[in-house]
């Protein structure tokens, strides 16, 4: 095991939705692998890619908005992870 895959995600990025929202959406958990937290967000962004193409071919705004969660979960799991890696 390197180095890398020993430090983990520090559970500190939130997601909010709408302004003056007090609660998250979604968070990120602490202790996930970085290494596992950034495969799934690289999985994630290629979830992103077929849907916003899909919903621009398609005409179809849910799967746009859709493709916008996910990036931003996406962008949750890498910061976190970023903050993980400098600790």
């Amino acid at each position: 095991m390197t180095k890398d895959e020993t430090k983990t995600t520090v559970g500190k990025t939130r997601f909010f939705q709408g302004e003056h929202q007090t609660q998250p959406l979604f968070c990120i958990e602490p202790g996930i692998p970085c290494q596992y937290a950034r495969e799934q967000a690289s999985e994630l962004m290629g979830y992103v890619r077929d849907l916003t193409l899909s919903g621009l071919l398609d005409e179809n705004p849910q799967l746009v908005w859709a493709s916008y969660y996910l990036s931003a979960l996406a962008k949750a799991l890498l910061d976190d992870a970023e903050m993980g890696m400098t600790h």
